[in-house]
């Protein structure tokens, strides 16, 4: 037996069978494992590096790109929602459009408007330049465009977003889809609606079916949907029958109707024609026009539009001047508008309406002999009435006809107003306290010289020396008299002392668009060179009316539509100028009316204040007046019916020349004393201008003017003093060459004018 302590091989601690266990090794054998010593310093071997935690840019990241993973699902599955619910829908009520109702003040019927005017017509009838046309135009890719076209909806957006100008990001197939399924309405669901139907559209139907119902439902202007009746509208023949420079110029109304009709708005013809060579040009790009073809065509005027028999009378014009006043403003746009349905109450009234045409009639109308007066065919009556203390438009007359006489003589703006504008100078002038050359304030009663072509003075504009009516002299009068005898030399020496460009402002202020044509800071500006409309110059009277406060004028009391109301703009009266200067103003033409050249409008019975002009070479006379109810303004218009060119009513009415105090004062008398029947008469309550009032008074005495002397002072230059009736001698008022019924006559050269001015009377 051994006695040896040593295990054998095979036994040892840990086994049952006494085998050794190679795990059994020293954990100190393991290749490149040491144990650490706290008290050793590093060997420099590797050591196992600890985990890294992530930076706050990484989770952020993580999450950013977790959101637009779930975004772009969500995104994916409304879109998938939106295709699936979304049907395509019958046609909407504006592809078979409603009748718009206008109705008077006190809601009695007035006019129908809005009978939609459409024949379709099969897409083989449209002559292929005018398909071509309408897709140079609008979508020129139309045939390998998809439906919508997203790209081109987010630049619209960013366009009208950043104030770069309103754009339409919508394709062919959105605009047919919103013509006929939708509406014009600008709302988020009707978009979203518009986008999933126009792919569903652009899947089920061929781009010919798309086309030929955009064709068919768009609005081409004069109330005509679709080419045919804009065929017809415009050209007065079938669409078949467009040739390519006709078919152009449908082509180019889609974007803005009413802005492109040349015959309706010629002023805008420039922009019109630019949008014709536009399409045309477009037709050469893509291969559809030889260069050869589009040098040879010359622009298409359409012909005059022409109303429907239901517009007939004043209603016509009536809602015409409605319609403008609401896409004017932003109320109702166009195209909406004339789908219908709206229930529009105006601010006319019925009496007073029917009062002013009655007034026409008898003064104008029924006195016209075109065959033994060759220039009474040439006549137009345009009138308007305005309450002073509202804005309220109560009465208008647009012409003898709508039917006959498409434009309203009552809106246009293309006559000049003449002498009517000679009380903006004198509010002006009392307005700003504005003093003559000479230093003396300006007041009813200041002197100034009448002298006829006398040189205006303190005008470095170029030489300037108006004539007077029949060229006749007055001397030195006062402002109150030249009012009364509307003399040139001295309204015109007067502007200059105020200042053309305060004139203008004044204008503005008291109600004349400051687009106005003509409406230019000169010596002129007097004269009445504008050429505002009746409306226009009665809104204006309105508000000298109203002691200076302007009421913005309306047509519109209210506009509802399937039951609910429109919004109309806020009417903010203001002052426009101080009650003083225009109650002096009011002072003075009182005595127009009671001894100056607007003597016929007495006829109204009542307490009046008014003004007389005629146009230059008597293309028009004017008589702007008004009581303190009631601000009216006539006006007597020389027009060619065939040409449309202005022409001079020399010998219209059986009379030698026609003046604003014949027959328009004539017919202003008569309807105010009519509209105005069973309410008591009431005087002006006016608090002129301290000092002013006894000139104001003198303007209505019909007493001699002085003559001008010149007369030496200490400085050595010459100032005109009040004299002696000598050669040059005004004559009393209401008896010299101005008198009512010959206010204006023939016009000589005016040096220092341009070729087409006013005459001032």
């Amino acid at each position: 037996m051994s006695l040896s302590s040593s295990p054998s091989p095979g036994t040892g601690p840990g086994t049952g069978s006494g085998a050794s266990d190679p795990n059994d090794t020293p954990r100190t054998s393991r290749p490149g494992w040491e144990p650490r010593d706290p008290t050793l310093a590093p060997t420099g071997r590797a050591t196992a590096p600890a985990p890294r935690r992530r930076g706050p840019f990484r989770r952020f990241l993580r999450r950013l790109l977790g959101t637009l993973l779930l975004g772009t699902l969500l995104l994916a599955g409304a879109f998938a929602a939106g295709y699936l619910l979304v049907e395509i829908p019958p046609a909407n009520a504006a592809a078979t459009a409603q009748s718009n109702v206008y109705l008077y003040r006190d809601g009695t019927p007035l006019a129908r408007d809005g009978e939609v005017n459409r024949e379709s017509v099969r897409l083989d009838r449209i002559p292929l330049t005018l398909q071509r046309a309408v897709l140079a135009a609008e979508e020129r890719d139309f045939a390998t465009s998809r439906a919508v076209d997203p790209k081109a909806m987010v630049r619209a957006a960013w366009h009208t977003v950043t104030g770069k100008g309103r754009q339409s990001g919508s394709t062919i197939t959105q605009q047919y889809v919103k013509n006929y399924y939708l509406g014009q309405e600008q709302t988020v669901s009707r978009k979203a609606k518009e986008f999933f139907i126009a792919i569903r559209l652009g899947r089920e139907k061929s781009k010919q079916d798309i086309l030929q119902g955009y064709l068919n439902t768009s609005y081409f202007g004069r109330n005509a949907y679709g080419v045919q009746a804009a065929a017809r509208a415009y050209y007065g023949k079938d669409v078949e029958r467009l040739d390519t420079a006709e078919g152009a110029y449908l082509a180019s109304l889609l974007k803005a109707p009413s802005a492109y009709d040349v015959t309706t708005h010629p002023r805008n013809r420039a922009k019109a024609v630019a949008r014709w060579h536009y399409v045309l040009d477009g037709m050469v790009t893509e291969g559809w026009l030889s260069r050869a073809d589009r040098a040879a065509l010359r622009f298409p005027d359409p012909q005059t539009a022409r109303s429907v028999t239901a517009l007939s009378g004043q209603r016509g014009y009536v809602v015409q001047a409605v319609e403008e006043y609401l896409t004017s403003r932003g109320i109702v746009d166009e195209k909406t508008l004339a789908g219908g349905g709206f229930r529009i109450t105006t601010t006319l009234e019925p009496a007073k309406q029917e009062a002013l045409a009655e007034a026409v009639e008898d003064r104008v109308v029924s006195r016209l002999d075109p065959d033994r007066n060759p220039a009474d065919r040439f006549v137009r009556v345009g009138a308007a009435s305005v309450d002073p203390a509202n804005g309220r438009v109560l009465a208008m007359y647009g012409g003898i006809d709508y039917t006959r006489q498409y434009v309203n003589n009552a809106t246009r703006r293309d006559y000049q107003v003449g002498s009517t504008f000679k009380p903006f100078v004198l509010t002006a002038a009392l307005q700003s306290g504005a003093r003559t050359q000479q230093g003396r304030p300006i007041t009813p009663s200041t002197l100034y010289d009448g002298t006829n072509r006398r040189p205006v003075e303190g005008w470095n504009g170029g030489p300037y020396d108006p004539a007077n009516e029949d060229d006749a002299s007055y001397g030195v009068i006062p402002v109150g008299t030249a009012t009364d005898l509307s003399v040139n030399a001295v309204y015109a020496q007067m502007a200059v002392d105020v200042g053309p460009a305060h004139v203008r402002r004044t204008a503005i202020a008291l109600g004349l668009p400051g687009s106005t044509p003509d409406l230019t800071a000169s010596p002129s500006i007097a004269l009445g060179a504008a050429t505002a409309s009746v409306l226009d110059m009665a809104t204006a009277y309105a508000t000298l009316a109203a002691h200076g406060r302007l009421g913005t004028y309306t047509l519109v009391e209210g506009v509802t539509r399937g039951g609910e109301k429109l919004a109309l703009p806020a009417l903010r009266p203001r002052q426009a100028v101080t009650r003083e200067a225009a109650d002096t103003t009011t002072s003075v033409l009182r005595g127009v009316v009671e001894a100056g050249t607007g003597t016929a409008a007495r006829s109204a019975g009542r307490p009046a204040a008014g003004k007389t002009g005629t146009a230059e070479d008597d293309k028009a006379a004017w008589f702007a007046g008004y009581t303190p109810e009631l601000a009216t303004v006539v006006a007597l218009m020389g027009q060619d019916p065939e040409t449309g060119h202005q022409e001079p009513l020399y010998g219209a009415l059986g009379a030698e020349r026609v003046a604003g105090g014949g027959a328009p004062a004539e017919i202003w008398g008569r309807f105010t004393r009519e509209a105005l029947a069973g309410t008591p008469p009431r005087d002006f309550d006016l608090r002129p201008m301290p000092g002013t009032e006894a000139g104001a008074a003198a303007s209505a005495t019909p007493t001699p003017a002085p003559t001008s002397v010149l007369a030496p002072v200490p400085d050595g230059t010459e100032e005109y003093v009040t004299g002696e009736a000598g050669p040059e001698a005004a004559p009393a008022r209401g008896t010299g060459p101005d008198v009512p019924g010959r206010e204006a006559g023939p016009r000589t050269a005016e040096r220092g004018t341009p070729a087409h001015r006013p005459d001032g009377r």
